[in-house]
């Protein structure tokens, strides 16, 4: 009985600990809300924050803050030191999964524990374009081109583990291909390169390239999805080119620093999926060749696990270092 009594007790005093903080979120938010992007602006992630934010609609102003550099190690870390009180919000992509793996040592914050996972907004299939002067049509063709050459094929990316770079791994150790490395300071000089024919292959976004298959200038051979992707309908999968059965993206995701409350974090990534089920903002992705998500916490959480846990294994298995 005394230990009925006392779990009853200690049940209140949760409950009414706990109501201070269901009142704030409930209240939340009353002032600004600062919310990082560790890129540039104008690309996709900045594009995709912006376009999400515009409909989230909680009354308050969200205040978009770019801070590019170190491959978003940067504007993560600002957000990982920052006040969890629900006033601080983080967009990352594909990178910060890699980033636990290619910085291991080096990190002051952890890309999952020092983070509440908030919504998956988006994914960006990748997609494999190769220069006009290389003698194949198909995922199928350059696969059997490569094995046929090996290492003939050099191969551009937006830089040393980048989600880009990453993948060309993956299809390497798939297809079991030997091709060379070129990376470059962003994806515009490595477009630049393939339409000149200086490297044969570039994975990217698709938001970067088809601008450049469509004029002709390279050639679109297959995305890196289970299915044709809105926007890009006229690029097949990559099974569908025949190649081996990979799937790769870029992605957005909302974070928070680890500590947020709860309800604050639910709240909003309720506010997040109502967003991306509105037609206008999925029209404006698929411009962009995103595909709405707006995962709960608790899967996009999951998500975060499973790809710290992918590129882990494609980085160990390449031996992709960083330089110091």
């Amino acid at each position: 009985m005394i230990d009925m009594k006392r779990r009853s007790l200690l049940s209140g005093i949760a409950a009414l600990t706990a109501l201070p903080r269901m009142a704030s979120a409930q209240s939340w938010p009353t002032k600004p809300v600062r919310w990082v992007v560790p890129y540039t602006a104008g690309g996709l992630t900045d594009s995709a924050t912006r376009l999400t934010l515009e409909k989230v609609g909680l009354g308050q102003t969200f205040v978009v803050d770019n801070k590019p550099g170190a491959n978003s190690l940067i504007g993560a870390e600002t957000v990982a030191k920052a006040a969890p009180d629900g006033y601080t919000f983080l967009t990352v992509i594909a990178a910060h999964a890699a980033n636990k793996t290619l910085y291991a040592n080096k990190l002051s914050f952890d890309p999952e524990t020092s983070f509440e996972a908030v919504s998956l907004v988006g994914v960006a299939p990748l997609i494999l374009s190769v220069t006009n002067g290389l003698p194949v049509k198909t995922a199928g063709e350059l696969i059997a081109y490569a094995k046929a050459n090996p290492g003939k094929i050099s191969f551009g990316s937006s830089g040393v583990g980048s989600a880009a770079h990453l993948t060309s791994e993956l299809l390497k150790q798939v297809a079991g291909v030997q091709m060379e490395h070129v990376p470059y300071k962003g994806t515009a000089p490595a477009l630049a390169d393939l339409a000149a024919g200086n490297i044969q292959m570039l994975v990217d976004a698709p938001i970067g390239v088809m601008s450049n298959v469509r004029a002709g200038k390279i050639r679109g051979l297959c995305m890196f999805s289970k299915e044709r992707v809105p926007g890009v309908e006229e690029v097949p999968t990559i099974v569908e080119s025949g190649g081996p059965s990979i799937e790769s993206s870029s992605w957005a995701m909302f974070l928070a620093p680890a500590g947020t409350p709860k309800p604050i974090v639910d709240r909003m990534s309720e506010a997040v999926a109502t967003a991306v089920k509105d037609p206008d903002l999925r029209k404006r992705f698929a411009e962009l060749a995103l595909i709405p998500a707006g995962y709960s916490p608790a899967d996009t959480k999951k998500f975060l696990t499973d790809e710290v846990e992918k590129w882990r294994k494609v980085i160990v298995t390449a031996g992709v270092k960083i330089e110091a």
